[in-house]
C-alpha cells in the first residue's frame, strides 16, 4: 500500500522532474519513486562494499606526501 507523502520543491526541481517524467510517460510520483529507490540502493551499496579492499590504506600516499603545486 502506498503511502501519501508531501514534500517541496525548487522550481527547478519540479521542472526537471516534470521533464523525465514526460520523456518516459510516466507520472512525476513515479520518477520521485524511482529517484529514492535508486539513492537507497546506491547507500545500500557503499555499507556492502565497505572494508572491501582493506590493503588500499597502504597503496595511498599521506596528506604530507601530496604534491603541492
Amino acid at each position: 500500500m502506498a503511502q501519501r507523502t508531501q514534500i517541496y520543491l525548487t522550481d527547478e526541481q519540479r521542472a526537471r522532474l516534470d521533464e523525465v517524467a514526460d520523456r518516459h510517460s510516466i507520472p512525476m510520483a513515479e520518477v520521485v519513486r524511482r529517484a529514492i529507490d535508486a539513492y537507497l540502493d546506491l547507500d545500500d551499496d557503499l555499507d556492502a562494499t565497505f572494508g572491501a579492499a582493506p590493503g588500499l590504506a597502504a597503496s595511498v600516499p599521506g596528506r604530507d606526501e601530496w604534491a603541492r603545486g
